[in-house]
């Protein structure tokens, strides 16, 4: 059973797809949540979960205080699942986030989105891939990214534990890493410019 861990949305139970995704466990999302809490990232964040499944780590974020959470989800069926958690979810947070869920591949959504013109938009991301995501994919999901990325973002890329640290694109800079078990988080941020000579 995967719930909402805390704030006005905890306890609330979300389902999960049959197959297809890996689901964050408790104890990841709950040290998760506390460091991005602490640091003080998520209350009025816009936030952003690629490889959604059923929309826990972004539910997470609207339940702690974000503003607004997208979530993108490439398997209709799974996709199906997020909107109805997203739909408990803001039913509970009576209107303080709107959460909305795309049915599309995260390259096809991150080039939609920059299409639009938007730069500088998501506050905090996860990207929790499935462990067979070939890391070339990966990458181009996080070339995709930077550009959509406030200056102070922060990226949180969860990998299986043999899986080798994620290639990050010029624009991106690891902050630092923590392992749980078979599961590793990669911390990750926009890499401030070059000041000139």
């Amino acid at each position: 059973m995967t719930r909402i861990i805390s704030g006005k949305a905890g306890s609330i139970t979300l389902e999960v797809p049959a197959a297809g995704t890996r689901p964050t466990s408790d104890r990841v999302r709950e040290s998760l949540f506390s460091a991005l809490e602490s640091a003080d990232v998520i209350r009025d964040a816009s936030v952003l979960d690629l490889f959604a499944g059923s929309g826990a780590l972004g539910l997470e974020a609207a339940s702690r205080g974000a503003s607004r959470v997208e979530l993108v989800e490439r398997s209709a069926p799974a996709a199906a699942i997020a909107r109805r958690n997203a739909g408990k979810v803001v039913r509970a947070l009576r209107g303080s986030c709107t959460v909305d869920v795309h049915a599309a591949t995260v390259a096809t959504f991150l080039r939609r989105v920059a299409a639009s013109g938007a730069t500088g938009t998501f506050d905090v991301v996860f990207i929790d891939p499935p462990y067979d995501l070939a890391d070339d994919d990966l990458g181009e999901a996080l070339e995709l990214l930077v550009p959509l990325l406030h200056a102070d973002a922060t990226v949180v890329i969860e990998r299986a534990s043999r899986s080798a640290e994620p290639t990050l694109p010029e624009g991106l800079e690891l902050l630092r890493q923590k392992t749980y078990g078979d599961t590793t988080l990669w911390w990750v941020a926009p890499r401030a410019p070059q000041q000139a000579e």
